[in-house]
């Protein structure tokens, strides 16, 4: 057990006038297994890639232990998996039958050493690095590993953490942070805390922190009211006390002297109590000033969604999609109705054609906004029926073709911008941040670009694919509380359990071809 001390910790990134971070203090232990957590844009990543030594920084930051990144590059992807796992550095510190015990308590075979890295599905080179990078016994920094994971392979991979030690893990699932760490490095808006526990228990703790913080704010600007309007009849009286005091002693009124002095002392009380008033005013504000630095605003979001003449969109009739000349079934046989104000979710493992039946429904549409250079997908087997007029807004997986401004990307899609812009403000983007090409955005921030502007578009059914990639909790619930105020008809593949808990209205299960 040994401390990673991090000390007045300032990074700015070059060209930008708006510090990441700016004289942050903590310190963590090498035994924890350790949730970082932060809305998107607030220097996670940063602060992995900077404790790894990949940033310039000033401060001071002191440990024992050597840092291990979680994605690791991989150059060439064509080489068989074992290659690519003896030629990361440390590989000389394991024998050969280790990796096959971590990878057998990730269920993975080990055929799949022995099969080229690109030919691996997201969720296996997760898992296959993972159990690699373990086996080195450095301090692991795991930046967003359940972006490629199905529901199962969440479950696995956050039972496999839960019997480690020594990580740092960013992940905005919910569930899957619940399931493996014990203690919570939050970056709040005014900084960074550190507190034991699990997700769950640092945000309810913050929770009854903000509601103390807010019901102390309504005291407090009561109290500095009532202490304004007290000094400034305290200031009253005494000015009219003293104004009494003005003038000529009578000759025949001896007692006046008195009567003088005692005006005199009621006065100087009356300026001594206004005074004392007007410090406990500024203590008052002074302790204002330290509240709700760190209450996370979440605006309401809103949602076009259309009426269709018809209650059914689209029915799938027995469907096989595939890929390829002539075309190679990638799923089982998918039967289904789309209907109405349904919220039908589609899950199964990796690669047994999720996003391939998603796509499938565009019916080989440009979608403006989204990555229309992909592969295109197509019917291999059944009936695929659409209704007339059906209007699609979709959300894809991917972000990577994301570059120019958000005013271009606004125009190119057909948006209001004003509206645009102001969704994503209500995402919590910065105005900073409109500035910037997007091709400089955190995957999370791009995320958030699909997703107001599907959010400007009216429809009759949303499509998303995997929406929640990357994107922050806060972010998360915004879009939960969104979509159960609007009901909107939606056909979706997303992994988090406790969204789909709460939004889902039916559950489709989908098998490998």
């Amino acid at each position: 057990m040994s401390l990673i001390q991090i000390s007045d910790l300032s990074f700015t990134y070059e060209g930008s006038f708006d510090p990441v971070f700016e004289q942050v203090s903590f310190q963590i232990d090498t035994d924890w297994k350790l949730g970082l957590t932060g809305r998107n844009g607030r220097g996670k990543t940063t602060l992995l890639r900077i404790l790894q030594g990949g940033l310039q920084y000033t401060g001071s930051i002191s440990s024992s232990v050597n840092f291990d990144y979680f994605p690791c590059p991989v150059n060439d992807r064509s080489l068989p998996t074992y290659e690519i796992l003896e030629n990361l550095p440390g590989s000389d510190r394991y024998e050969f039958w280790e990796l096959l015990r971590e990878l057998g308590r990730l269920q993975v075979a080990e055929e799949v050493l022995y099969r080229p890295f690109e030919t691996l599905s997201g969720g296996e080179r997760t898992k296959v690095l993972l159990a690699a990078l373990f086996l080195q016994k450095n301090f692991l920094l795991i930046d967003e590993p359940t972006n490629h994971l199905d529901q199962e392979g969440r479950r696995l991979v956050s039972r496999y953490l839960s019997g480690k030690k020594g990580f740092i893990l960013v992940s905005h699932d919910r569930v899957f942070l619940d399931g493996c760490v014990d203690h919570i490095l939050a970056i709040n808006r005014a900084g960074i805390e550190v507190q034991k526990g699990n997700f769950s228990s640092w945000q309810e703790n913050k929770r009854r922190q903000d509601a103390f913080e807010l019901a102390e704010n309504d005291r407090l600007k009561k109290d500095i009211r009532h202490l304004q309007a007290s000094a400034r009849q305290s200031g009253n009286w005494a000015d009219k006390v003293e104004s009494t005091k003005i003038g000529r002693i009578p000759k025949k009124e001896k007692t006046f002297i008195g009567t003088r002095a005692y005006i005199g002392e009621k006065s100087r009380r009356m300026q001594q109590q206004r005074k004392n008033l007007e410090r406990r005013q500024n203590r008052a504000i002074e302790e204002k000033q330290k509240l709700l630095k760190n209450i996370e605003t979440a605006e309401d979001l809103k949602l076009f969604a259309l009426s269709h003449h018809s209650q059914k969109l689209a029915v799938f009739e027995h469907v096989k999609a595939g890929y390829g000349s002539p075309p190679q079934a990638v799923c089982g046989e998918v039967s289904l109705e789309i209907c109405q104000g349904e919220r039908i979710f589609l899950q199964g493992k990796n690669g047994c054609g999720k996003s391939s039946i998603l796509k499938l429904i565009l019916n080989g549409e440009d979608l403006p906004g989204t990555d229309n250079n992909a592969a295109k997908v197509q019917l291999c087997r059944g009936n695929l029926w659409r209704a007339g007029g059906l209007k699609i807004s979709y959300v894809s997986q991917e972000t990577s073709f994301l570059a120019g401004s958000l005013r271009e990307y606004s125009l190119a899609c057909g948006v209001e911008e004003p509206l645009f812009m102001a969704l994503l403000r209500k995402l919590d983007f910065s105005r900073e941040q409109f500035e910037k090409p997007m091709e400089d955005y955190s995957e999370g921030q791009k995320k958030k670009v699909l997703l107001a502007r599907s959010l400007c578009e009216q429809a009759h059914l949303y499509i998303w694919d995997e929406p929640l990639n990357y994107i922050d909790m806060d972010s998360r619930m915004q879009i939960e509380e969104l979509i159960l105020k609007f009901q909107p008809t939606m056909l979706l593949v997303e992994h988090d359990e406790a969204f789909a808990q709460k939004v889902a209205t039916r559950v489709l299960a989908l098998n490998p071809s």
